[in-house]
């Protein structure tokens, strides 16, 4: 099984803790807009 996640595939469900206190559900805005947004880790060439 590959986590992989390809370009206009789904997003799996996950659960992160936000910025404003508490924690952001992706779950919780099936049938929303919603972007992510992945950045390189810091510190790292690229």
């Amino acid at each position: 099984m590959s986590d992989e996640v390809r370009t206009g595939s789904p997003a799996p469900e996950f659960e992160l803790p936000a910025s404003t206190g508490g924690t952001f559900n992706l779950a919780r805005h099936r049938g929303r807009k919603v972007v992510l947004f992945f950045y390189p880790k810091d510190d790292t060439p690229g």
